[in-house]
């Protein structure tokens, strides 16, 4: 194998981890955010419920009144029935007495229906300020852990481009601009060859291709992907016996402790 090629695989994980480690930190605040919404979604909830609790409980208190005023009224009337002097008159206190009557019943049966849904109302309060104790503390305990992991992960990416940034001078000037080049375009820029296939587009490796790239001898040449464009590497390891057990440490595995 290319000696350049093999500094490059290990070069490709720092990089990897470089990426993986930016996108975890990138997240963590966007965790935190989206944990802070839903805090302020559950309390915006929870003020609604209470907000309607007290409409209901000032609606009943106008209905209690209104109620109060049709059974005077009702009972006035009934007095006045005791002195009318004419059918006219005691037709007209029925019909009043009558809607006055009305007007009592429908309102008891709508403070009814105001009492069942302060019942319902007072369950989702209950639930609500639950919700929003539980997402305080889920906040406060992910923060915590989020201020703890961003620090990790700080340390962990200054380490990773030192071991990069030490790295990448030992390649050839020449293999790391193709490197660059086709991580760039690609995403990453090698990719291992199993199973006579590339592992990133999964496209086969011509035969005669495939048996250059597995000779160990070839130390001049590199090869990459005639689909992908990127640079290809066999790793004996995965092709050695299985019938004892020999360790077989990667290619990568190899470098990586010899840095």
């Amino acid at each position: 194998m290319h000696p350049d090629l093999e500094m490059m695989i290990v070069l490709q994980g720092f990089d990897l981890e470089v990426r993986r480690l930016t996108e975890e930190m990138a997240e963590l605040p966007k965790r935190m955010a989206r944990l802070a919404a839903q805090h302020e979604e559950a309390k915006r909830q929870l003020r609604s419920v209470t907000e309607d609790l007290a409409k209901e409980e000032v609606l009943r208190r106008r209905q209690e009144l209104d109620i109060k005023d049709h059974q005077q009224k009702a009972a006035r009337l009934r007095k006045q029935m005791d002195v009318v002097t004419t059918t006219a008159q005691a037709s007209a206190l029925e019909h009043e007495i009558t809607f006055a009557e009305g007007e009592i019943t429908r309102l008891e049966d709508a403070e009814l229906e105001s009492m069942e849904r302060t019942e319902q109302l007072e369950a989702a309060k209950l639930t609500a300020e639950e919700t929003v104790a539980n997402l305080a503390q889920e906040h406060a305990a992910e923060s915590a852990r989020a201020a703890e992991a961003l620090e990790r992960d700080r340390a962990l990416l200054a380490e990773v481009h030192a071991k990069r940034n030490e790295l990448r001078p030992q390649i050839g000037e020449s293999s790391l601009s193709t490197y660059d080049r086709v991580a760039k375009s690609r995403g990453t820029a090698l990719a291992e060859g199993v199973d006579q296939k590339c592992s990133a587009c999964q496209m086969m490796v011509r035969p005669q291709r495939w048996n250059d790239l597995r000779e160990r001898s070839n130390d001049e040449a590199m090869f990459t992907c005639e689909t992908c464009g990127r640079l290809l590497y066999w790793d004996p390891a995965r092709d050695a016996p299985q019938k004892k057990p020999v360790k077989n440490e990667s290619i990568a595995a190899s470098i990586v402790r010899a840095l």
